[in-house]
Order: structure tokens, then C-alpha cells, then sequence
């Protein structure tokens, strides 16, 4: 009863790139995958709350955070990049599931690189900072957003889109501003219709749905003080589920269901990995940006009911 191992992680992620977008969430999900491809370890508190630092365990940030002036903005940028001989994981930071910023991103998949998987997720900056229409503008954004990723990405890459997980009654954040403190009583309730529409458009693209919201309602107590992030426990399960989705999406057999977690340290010697899968080998070129000056046929909608 033990979650996904660093061996495990390793073997599963062997010569695949995995691309994550979305806030500072999905950061903590980027931060976990990196971590576990290394080592046995969970995240620290302080790992999981800084930001924009120029290096956390041998990654490196490439664009935005502490290279330029950091703030709570939606034009704020962080992308982050791990390399190894057999892994690549980058990260970017989104306010917005669509705008300029994201179409650039998307030309980043059009012209470079071709992710193997991609999980994603954008929804609470979209519906709290924007204007007081923000739910119907996700809406529209999430179908022109799913509909050009679609078009540009290979058929064959594993992309997952991750449902917004609970927020508190109150909350607080880096995104909370003075002229959005109205919007805070009711938005946890917006998160749930966004959800709700926003998984079943994902599913109509043909993306796979995991539905964090569902998964983690019974576990409030791994929820931090701010009502918005979650502990360093929550993101290795959120790492499991997306590693076993991964590995059952690819036909891999792992020893461990995501029903085996218990929020217990890993253990160096527990269940012997039995993947049999072989990847051809290929080496990952340094990432650069093209547009800015620096440096699946798979498709379930995946809930885990």
C-alpha cells in the first residue's frame, strides 16, 4: 500500500517529455514529477510555496519568475525546464487557458518539440480576474484553447486535462486582489460548474479527464490554510493518479492502484516494478523559446468513481 515509487516514475517516464500548464498548482504537480524522477522523496513546504526560483532539484527556469520583476499579475510568466539523459519536463505558468501568451505556447508544440503527455489545467485566475463575465468567457476560450491543441499536437500524445481540485470556504492567494474579494463567497461554486463544463468539453476533443475535484473531496484535511493549495501528500497522490493513468493509457502494467495510496512515506524496497514496455532512445535538444528571446488517441474520461 505504497504510492507510485521513483522507479517506478522513472521507468514509466523513460525518454517521454512531459509538458504541465496551468498556476501554481499545477507548478506543485511539475515540482512533484521532478522530484519523484529523482529521488524518493516528498516536496518541503517551502519547495511547494516558492516561486520563480532559478533552480529547485536540477531544473532550471528558463523564462519569467526571478529573472524579471516577480508579482501576483496575470502577465506573470515562469517557465521551468528538467533535462536528463532519459527525461524532459517543462512548465508553464498560465493565467488564462487562452490568450496571446497560450498562443505561443501552442507554436512551441507546432514548431519544437512534440510532447508525449500534457497535463493541464487553467480555471480560477480565468474565472476571478478577468471581468465579471468570467465564466462564459472560459467557456469560449476552453473550446478555441482545446480545438487549435488539438489540431496541433500528434494523435498520439496522452493529453490530460485536470479538473480544478476544492477550494475552502475562505480562501486566500496570489491571485486574490482588493477588487475581487466580492467574487471569493460564491467561487468555489463557480469552480465546481467549470468543472462540470469544462470536463465535458475536454472529453468531447478527445483529451482525457481527471477529475481532482471528485478525487480529493474526501481529503480536505491535505488542503494548506489558504483554502487554494494542497500539501506535499495531496501532490504525490496527484502524481500517482496521473502515472497510472499514463501507464494504463500506454497498455503498461504497473503493480499499484491508486486505491493503494495511504498517504504513507515511500519505501526503497516495496513492490518490484514489472513494466515491460521498451522505448526507443532519443536525446532531447536544449529548449529554446522561438517567441521570446530566451535561451490521445488514448481519450477516457477518467474520473476514478
Amino acid at each position: 500500500m505504497n504510492c507510485v515509487s521513483h522507479q517506478q516514475a522513472s521507468q514509466l517516464l523513460h525518454n517521454k517529455c512531459v509538458v504541465v500548464l496551468g498556476d501554481s498548482i499545477q507548478r506543485g504537480v511539475y515540482k512533484d514529477i521532478v522530484l519523484l524522477l529523482q529521488k524518493e522523496k516528498f516536496l518541503t513546504n517551502s519547495q511547494l510555496k516558492r516561486k520563480g526560483e532559478e533552480s529547485f532539484e536540477q531544473d532550471c527556469l528558463v523564462e519569467g519568475g526571478s529573472l524579471t520583476r516577480m508579482h501576483n499579475g496575470t502577465g506573470y510568466k515562469e517557465v521551468r525546464q528538467f533535462q536528463s539523459d532519459h527525461h524532459l519536463v517543462r512548465f508553464y505558468f498560465v493565467t488564462r487557458v487562452y490568450s496571446p501568451y497560450m498562443r505561443s505556447i501552442l507554436e512551441d508544440f507546432r514548431t519544437g518539440l512534440k510532447p508525449d503527455v500534457i497535463i493541464f489545467n487553467s480555471c480560477v485566475w480565468d474565472i476571478s480576474r478577468y471581468n465579471s463575465s468570467g465564466l462564459d468567457n472560459y467557456r469560449e476560450n476552453l473550446q478555441t484553447f482545446f480545438a487549435e491543441l488539438r489540431e496541433i499536437v500528434p494523435q498520439e500524445t496522452l493529453a490530460i486535462w485536470n479538473l480544478t481540485m476544492p477550494l475552502g470556504k475562505k480562501i486566500k492567494g496570489g491571485f486574490l486582489v482588493p477588487e475581487i474579494e466580492h467574487k471569493v463567497s460564491h467561487l468555489r461554486y463557480d469552480v465546481i460548474e467549470a468543472n462540470f463544463f469544462s470536463g465535458t468539453l475536454a472529453d468531447a476533443y478527445g483529451m482525457d479527464v481527471l477529475d481532482l475535484h471528485f478525487q480529493f473531496r474526501f481529503s480536505l484535511h491535505h488542503r494548506t490554510q489558504d483554502g487554494v493549495h494542497w500539501n506535499a501528500l495531496a501532490h504525490r497522490k496527484i502524481t500517482s493518479l496521473l502515472l497510472e493513468h499514463s501507464a494504463q493509457a500506454w497498455g503498461i502494467i504497473m503493480p499499484l492502484t491508486v486505491e493503494e495510496f495511504d498517504y504513507r512515506l515511500p519505501d526503497n524496497h516495496h513492490q518490484q516494478n514489472v513494466m515491460r514496455r521498451q522505448h526507443a532512445r532519443r536525446h532531447y535538444a536544449p529548449y529554446t523559446h522561438p517567441n521570446h528571446g530566451h535561451h490521445g488517441q488514448y481519450s477516457h474520461y477518467y474520473y476514478y468513481y
